[in-house]
C-alpha cells in the first residue's frame, strides 16, 4: 500500500498552544516530537489523523508499551494535541487510561498516612497493577484484587476513610472562587441554585465551543438534561445533607441507550471499574464508589474549612441507575 506523503500535525498551533501553557522549549519540543511519531505510524500504515479510527491509536499505546516508551509525558503530548485538534473520541481515550496508576498510587498513600507503612505493604506488595497506557478493561481485575486485600486487612470503616480522599490530586485552589460565592451567599439554598445556573450556563457555552466538557460531549439534550435535574453536579438540600447526583460519563449514548447494562456502564466514571459493568462481575469493586464520593465531597470540604461526611446511596457498580451521594452538612455549618 502507498503511504500518504503529507503530514498534517499543526504544529504551529500546538507548539503556540504550549506555550501558554507555560512549558519550556525543551518539553515543547519533546511533545512536538511524540505527536509526529505517532503521525508517522500512521502515514506507514496508510492513514492519517483524519481517517485513523480508535483502534488505531489502542494498537499504537500497546507498541509504546512494548517499546518501554509509554511514559507520562509521552501520552501527556498526544492528548494535548487531540484536545486541541478537537479529535474528541481520541482524547477522551486518553481520559480513560491517563492517571489511573496514579490513583492506586494515591490510595497507597493516604492507607500509609491512616494505618502506617506495614499495613499499606501488606495490601499492596504483589498488585499486578496494568503498565500505563494499558486499555480500561486491563483495570477491574486489578481493582477487585486491591479491594479485596484492603477490606481483608482493615476494618470496613477504615477502608472507607482511605477511599474517600483526594485521589485526584485536585488542588485546594481550584475551589477558591466557589469558597467565595459560598461566603457571600445567604443560604445553602441559594448557593446550590447559584451553582446550579452556572453549570447550566457553562454546558450552553461548552456545547456552542465544540469541545469536551471533562470527558463529557455536550449536545443541546445533554444540557436540557441537566436542566431538568438540580442534583447534577452540584445537589440540592434535604436538610442537613446535600443529595448529589452525577452526570452520565457518556451522556450522549447514556440517554439514547436502552439496554440497562449499557446505561450503567455509559453512566459509570471509574476508570479502575467501568468495565466490570459489561462483564458481569462489578458487584465486586462496589466499595471502590466510596472514591467518587470522596471525589463529591472535597468540595464541601474545602469551602467549609472542615472535613464532612458522605454516604454512596445509589450506585452503577452496586446495581443501580445512577450515582447519587449524600453529603452531611455540619450543624455549626449550616445556614
Amino acid at each position: 500500500m502507498i503511504g500518504i506523503k503529507c503530514f498534517s500535525m499543526k504544529e504551529n498551533e500546538y507548539r503556540e498552544y504550549l506555550t501558554k501553557r507555560g512549558l519550556n522549549f525543551n518539553i515543547i519540543n519533546n511533545a512536538i516530537n511524540e505527536v509526529e511519531k505517532f503521525e508517522k505510524h500512521l502515514i506507514d500504515i496508510g492513514k492519517n489523523f483524519d481517517s485513523a479510527a480508535l483502534d488505531d491509536l489502542k494498537k499504537y499505546l500497546l507498541f509504546l508499551i512494548e517499546q518501554g516508551k509509554n511514559n507520562p509525558d509521552n501520552l501527556l503530548a498526544l492528548a494535548r494535541y487531540f484536545w486541541l485538534v478537537k479529535r474528541n473520541d481520541f482524547y477522551s481515550y486518553f481520559t480513560k487510561i491517563v492517571g489511573n496508576r496514579d490513583i492506586y498510587r494515591s490510595i497507597s498513600d493516604r492507607l500509609e498516612k491512616i494505618s502506617g507503612k506495614k499495613i499499606r505493604e501488606e495490601v499492596f506488595q504483589g498488585l499486578n497493577e496494568p503498565p500505563l497506557g494499558s486499555p480500561p478493561e486491563s483495570y477491574p481485575a486489578c481493582t477487585a484484587e486491591l479491594l479485596k486485600k484492603l477490606y481483608n486487612t482493615v476494618e470496613p470503616k477504615v477502608a472507607q476513610t482511605v477511599l474517600t480522599g483526594n485521589h485526584h490530586r485536585i488542588p485546594e485552589s481550584s475551589f477558591n472562587e466557589k469558597k467565595k460565592r459560598w461566603e457571600a451567599a445567604n443560604s445553602i439554598d441559594e448557593f446550590l441554585k447559584g451553582e446550579y445556573l452556572m453549570l447550566v450556563k457553562e454546558l450552553e457555552d461548552v456545547m456552542k465551543s465544540g469541545r469536551l466538557w471533562y470527558e463529557q460531549e455536550i449536545t443541546p439534550e445533554v444540557v436540557e438534561y441537566v436542566r431538568a435535574d438540580p442534583t447534577i453536579q452540584n445537589g440540592i438540600r434535604d436538610g442537613n445533607k446535600i443529595i448529589k447526583s452525577k452526570i452520565a460519563y457518556d451522556p450522549v449514548k447514556w440517554l439514547h441507550e436502552t439496554d440497562p447494562k449499557m446505561k450503567r456502564f455509559y453512566m459509570c466514571h471509574c476508570p479502575l471499574a467501568r468495565n466490570s459493568i459489561l462483564d458481569g462481575t462489578s458487584d465486586n469493586l462496589k466499595e471502590l464508589c466510596y472514591c467518587s464520593a470522596g471525589y463529591e465531597k472535597l468540595p464541601w470540604d474545602i469551602i467549609l474549612g472542615e472535613p464532612v461526611e458522605v454516604e454512596v446511596l445509589e450506585s452503577v457498580l452496586a446495581g443501580n441507575d445512577r450515582c447519587r451521594f449524600a453529603i452531611t452538612i455540619p450543624p455549626h455549618k449550616i445556614k
